[in-house]
C-alpha cells in the first residue's frame, strides 16, 4: 500500500472558527505573551456540541445524577445505563459527552453489563465553561469511589489519557481500552497552536502558563508516562488517518505499557471509530477473553 495513502488524514473533527484565528494573530502582532494567555484560555474551554439523534435513546433510558467532585469543587453528570452489577466505566474526550460512546455502551449492555459514563466539567450537561485533564482525572477517581468497582474501563481521546493517569494512581479495573488517545502534553499544545496558526514561541509561553497552574512540568500527565505504571492488560486502538491525534501517539503509549496490545484501523478518523462494529467487536474480544 502506498505510504502517502496510509497516513493521509481525514478532516479534523473540529475546525477552528476564523474569528478565533484572526483574534490570536492580531494579539500576536502586539505581544506573544498576550497571545499565549489568549490561547491558554481557549485550550481549557471545550465546545459544547449538540447531542446527535443517535445518542437520544441513551440519554432517555439512562439514570442521571449530578455528582460533586470535592477535589475540584465542580459537578459532573453521571449516566448509569443498564442494570447489571457488572460495570464498565466510559470516559469521553475533549468536547465530548457522557453519551458519546453510545454504540459501545449499547453493545455491552446487551452483553449483560452496565455502563457508567459522565459529562466531565464544562462538558455536556455539566456546569461551567473551563476544565482540564486534571479535572477529568479527579472526576474519574470520585466516580470510581461512588459508582465502582468497575470490571473494565474504556476511554476516548482525553478520556483515554485520563484513565491511564487514574489507573496509574489507584483506580482498579481488570482491563483498559484507549481509543484515539493523545500522548505528550507539549505535542498537544504545539498542535493546538499550529491550528491557531500562531508562532512556536506562543506554544512555549503557553506551556509555561500551564506548568505554573499545575505546579510542575505538566508533561508528567502525558499518556506514555502514565502507561509505564499501568500493569493491567491494555488495548490501544487508533486510526492511522486520525487528523486530531497522530498515530505516533498510539505507538508511544503501546511501547510504554508493560502489558499492552495495539490495533490500528484505517479511514475511521478520530470519532467515527467509536461506532465501528468491527472495532467494538475487537474490544469485546479483548475484554472478555481469559
Amino acid at each position: 500500500m502506498n505510504s502517502k495513502k496510509e497516513y493521509l488524514p481525514v478532516e479534523p473533527s473540529v475546525q477552528v472558527p476564523k474569528p478565533i484565528v484572526y483574534t490570536g494573530r492580531f494579539l500576536q502582532t502586539f505581544s506573544t505573551s498576550l497571545a499565549a494567555k489568549y490561547a491558554q484560555r481557549l485550550f481549557i474551554t471545550p465546545i459544547k456540541h449538540t447531542m446527535p439523534k443517535r445518542e437520544f435513546h441513551m440519554d432517555i433510558e439512562s439514570k442521571q445524577n449530578s455528582v460533586l467532585i470535592p477535589k475540584i469543587n465542580k459537578e459532573v453528570v453521571v449516566y448509569s445505563y443498564g442494570t447489571s452489577d457488572k460495570k464498565i466505566l466510559l470516559a469521553h474526550g475533549w468536547s465530548g459527552r457522557g453519551t458519546q460512546l453510545v454504540k459501545i455502551a449499547d453493545h455491552f449492555v446487551k452483553l449483560g453489563y452496565q455502563t457508567i459514563s459522565f459529562d466531565a466539567p464544562a462538558h455536556g450537561k455539566a456546569k461551567g465553561s473551563t476544565t482540564s485533564l486534571l479535572e477529568f482525572i479527579a472526576a474519574i477517581h470520585e466516580i470510581d469511589q461512588q459508582f465502582g468497582p468497575f470490571e473494565f474501563a474504556i476511554g476516548h481521546s482525553l478520556g483515554g489519557m485520563s484513565l491511564l493517569n487514574a489507573i496509574s494512581e489507584r483506580v482498579n479495573v481488570k482491563k483498559l481500552v484507549t481509543i484515539g488517545a493523545a500522548d505528550i502534553i507539549t505535542d498537544i499544545i504545539q498542535h493546538f497552536i499550529e491550528a491557531l496558526t500562531l508562532k512556536p514561541i506562543v506554544a512555549k509561553k503557553m506551556k509555561t502558563i500551564l506548568d505554573e497552574k499545575f505546579g510542575g512540568d505538566i508533561n508528567a500527565l502525558s499518556a506514555s508516562y502514565s502507561a509505564k505504571n499501568v500493569q493491567i492488560p491494555t488495548f490501544v486502538v487508533h486510526d492511522k488517518n486520525d487528523a486530531d491525534v497522530h498515530i505516533n501517539c498510539a505507538h508511544s503509549i503501546y511501547d510504554a505499557l508493560p502489558n499492552g496490545t495495539i490495533h490500528i484501523t484505517e479511514g475511521l478518523g478520530h470519532r467515527r471509530i467509536l461506532g465501528n462494529k468491527k472495532v467494538i467487536e475487537k474490544i469485546e474480544r479483548f475484554l472478555l477473553e481469559d
